[in-house]
Formats: C-alpha cells, sequence, structure tokens
C-alpha cells in the first residue's frame, strides 16, 4: 500500500464535532465521583482549575498545530521544537497511555451494556469502531455526530431533572470546612483528563482543511462548548447529592436522578453513559492511529505502519494493529481501575506542548508567553498532585519509554 499523505476532508464543525465526542464522553458520567471524594463541593473549583490549564494547553496546541499541520500532535511539536527525544517522549506516554484507555473504555461499554458478558461486547465494540475509523474519516464525523447529539441530550436531561426537583439544596454548593488545597488541586488533576480531548482536533491536523485558520477556531470552540455541559452537570449533581454523597456514589448520574424522584430515567442515564464511552473510544481509537503513524515515519515504531490506504485515506495499518492490541487487552485484562498512569502521561503530554509553544516567535504564531508558561506549570503541578500511586505508573511508564529509546540510539550508533 502506498505510503503519503492524509487527505484533508475536515472543516470547522467537523472539528469541533470530533472535539466534543473526545471531550464530552465517558469521563463526565464516572469523573465526577473521585473529584468529589478528594476535593467534595470544592471539585467546582476544581473544574475551574482544570478548565484554566486546559485553555493555556488548548491555546498553545491549537497555535502549534497551525504553524505544523501534521498527523502526531505534540509528538510533532515537541521533535520540532525541543528536539528528537522530547517529541518521543510525549508521542510514547501518549499511545501507551492511551491504548490503556482504550481497553478501559471498551470495557466500560461492555459494563453498561451486557454487564454479564463485559469482555466479549468490549472486543465487539472494539472491531466495529475500528471498522468504522477504516471506512474514513467521512464515516468518523457521521457516526460522532449522532454520539455526541445523544449524550448532549441525555446530560441535558439529568440537568434539567436535577435542578428543578425539589430535593436540589443549593446549599451543598458551598465549601465544607474540611476541603483543602490539595483536595482541589487533585480534583483538578482527575478532572482535567475529561477536558483532554481537544488534543484529538490537533492530532488530525493533517486531515483539516486550511488548518491555520481552523485549528485555533475550533480547538476553543470545542473546549468551551464541553466547559458549559461540565459546569452544568457538576451543579446539578452536587446540588441533589452533596460532596459527600456524590463522593460515594459509584454510578453518579444515575444516583443524581434517582435522588430527584426520577428513577424511571436511571436506564436512560445508562444507555448516555454506554453511548459516551463508545464516543470516547472512538476518537482514542482515531487519536492513538494518527501519533503511531507519526512515530512510524519517524521510525520510532516499525515503518510498515506509516502505510496510508489509497482509497480511504487513512492509516490503516497502524488503525488495525492499535485496534488488534486493544481487543486483545479488552479481552484478557480489566484495565480500568490500572490507568491512572494515563491522566499523568496527559498532563507531561501537555506540559511538552506548553515548553514547545514557549519556543515560538511572533511571526511564528506564538501566543502571549503567559499562557504556555502558566499552561506548563499547571500541567506539572496537577501531574504531581495526582494519587501517588497514579504518579509513580507514570513515572515508570515514561522511564521505560526512555530506555527504549535510548536503547534503539545506541545500537544505530553501533550500525
Amino acid at each position: 500500500m502506498a505510503q503519503g499523505r492524509l487527505e484533508r476532508r475536515l472543516g470547522l464543525s467537523d472539528a469541533v464535532v470530533i472535539g466534543l465526542g473526545s471531550m464530552i464522553g465517558a469521563g463526565v458520567f464516572a469523573a465526577f465521583a473521585p473529584a468529589a471524594r478528594a476535593a467534595g463541593s470544592g471539585l467546582l473549583l476544581g473544574l475551574a482549575l482544570a478548565a484554566a490549564v486546559a485553555y493555556c494547553n488548548a491555546t498553545s496546541s491549537a497555535r502549534l498545530a497551525a504553524r505544523y499541520p501534521a498527523s502526531g500532535g505534540t509528538y510533532v511539536y515537541g521533535r520540532e521544537r525541543l528536539g528528537d527525544f522530547w517529541g518521543y517522549l510525549a508521542g510514547w506516554g501518549f499511545v501507551v497511555g492511551k491504548t490503556a484507555s482504550c481497553a478501559a473504555m471498551a470495557l466500560t461499554v461492555g459494563s453498561y451494556l451486557w454487564p454479564e458478558h463485559a469482555h466479549a461486547v468490549a472486543v465487539a465494540a472494539v472491531v466495529a469502531l475500528t471498522a468504522v475509523n477504516y471506512a474514513g474519516m467521512h464515516k468518523t464525523v457521521w457516526l460522532t455526530r449522532g454520539i455526541v447529539a445523544v449524550v448532549v441530550a441525555v446530560l441535558a436531561a439529568v440537568v434539567v431533572a436535577c435542578l428543578t426537583s425539589g430535593a436540589a439544596d443549593p446549599a451543598r454548593l458551598s465549601l465544607t470546612p474540611d476541603t483543602t488545597v490539595g483536595g482541589i488541586l487533585q480534583a483538578a488533576g482527575l478532572l482535567f483528563f475529561a477536558f483532554a480531548g481537544y488534543a484529538r482536533i490537533a492530532t488530525l491536523g493533517e486531515e483539516v482543511r486550511d488548518p491555520a485558520r481552523v485549528i485555533p477556531r475550533a480547538v476553543p470552540l470545542a473546549l468551551g462548548l464541553t466547559l458549559v455541559v461540565y459546569a452544568g452537570v457538576a451543579v446539578a449533581a452536587l446540588a441533589m447529592l452533596g460532596g459527600d454523597g456524590l463522593g460515594r456514589a459509584s454510578a453518579p448520574l444515575t444516583e443524581a436522578v434517582r435522588a430527584a424522584g426520577l428513577p424511571a430515567l436511571a436506564p436512560v442515564v445508562g444507555v448516555g453513559a454506554a453511548v459516551a464511552a463508545t464516543g470516547s473510544l472512538l476518537a482514542l481509537i482515531l487519536g492513538v492511529s494518527r501519533t503511531t503513524l507519526a512515530m512510524a515515519r519517524d521510525r520510532h515504531l516499525p515503518h510498515a505502519l506509516a502505510a496510508i490506504h489509497p482509497r480511504f485515506k487513512v492509516p490503516h495499518r497502524a488503525e488495525l494493529v492499535i485496534g488488534a492490541i486493544v481487543a486483545i487487552l479488552a479481552a484478557t485484562a480489566d484495565l480500568r481501575g490500572a490507568i491512572g498512569f494515563s491522566s499523568f502521561g496527559v498532563l507531561v503530554y501537555y506540559a511538552i506542548a506548553n515548553a514547545s509553544a514557549w519556543t515560538l516567535t511572533r511571526a511564528e504564531g506564538r501566543p502571549p508567553l503567559l499562557i504556555p508558561a502558566a499552561g506548563l506549570a499547571g500541567c506539572l503541578v496537577l501531574a504531581f498532585a495526582l494519587p501517588f500511586s497514579s504518579v509513580i505508573a507514570g513515572v515508570v511508564v515514561l522511564a521505560a519509554g526512555a530506555a527504549a529509546y535510548a536503547l534503539r540510539r545506541a545500537l544505530a550508533g553501533r550500525r
């Protein structure tokens, strides 16, 4: 098959939809509980802090994507602006961490749709979505539009049900004496993961029409819309359950609508969660395959994965390999509780993006220096404010990638 360039098919609305499909995913149904355990009702401050850091990262990524409109996202930016190693480290953390996230999302789909056969459903979901991505970007965007519409409708129903219920209490939004700065920072780190999908727009830079104009508009627009949705859901859930109740909830939004006196809405929320997890999985496979493509072009991964399908104009070998790996993981292991390092890896990924944006000149479209500086500092603070086990797992994964890079360079030097 031919190796070449991907086809530029995505306009502004397509790019925004991809971003929304990546961010308004399964995280909104699950992320608020661990954030509330860390910060109580202070999770609203954590959400605001996560959004502020995400805005800095989004701005830096958008300016870099306009300058380097190629597949790979921060892998490309780090390589071009900071050197080969930093680009590689960003790409390594993204591919390894997000591959585990793919398996976790697949198992989430299975758990909601058919809990007794979650692994089988997860594998079927991976196969189906890999086939959709393989068939071309047009099919992917079409399916993403439908997923976003369903999930937003379900979330709107949850917000209305909670805020119009007589059981809702605005006093539950107030900070409690046990709220700490450390808890708010940890909540921000956990909630940041839910915002990270805007990177998918930058990762698809090679498939966006007029990227210098479209990407800088699409990224903040998708991020702003997502923040509005998340803030509404967080306020509604806190008003119904309070910080303690939300922290104890195994299915926060389902318990919120039951507390609002609408138990009939609970199955609808479950379907919405399954659809959201499907959307997250679709976008994750998309992003991982494009970063794999970029790393394969530079031979950090097998060069055969750099092939572009002559008809569908997608990195078909990368998509098939990633799909196969995710299907195997989903069939054999439950990674839902073991991917804490993914949040750490995402924050390191964006730290490298902000450091790359710092090196841009004004002529190259550099944002005000305060933005990459605040983004870099925010990413590092939130990364190391995560639970200790997540930090250790993230450091181990990045260290393994660095060791592999050093070994490859040493072998290349001998040859």
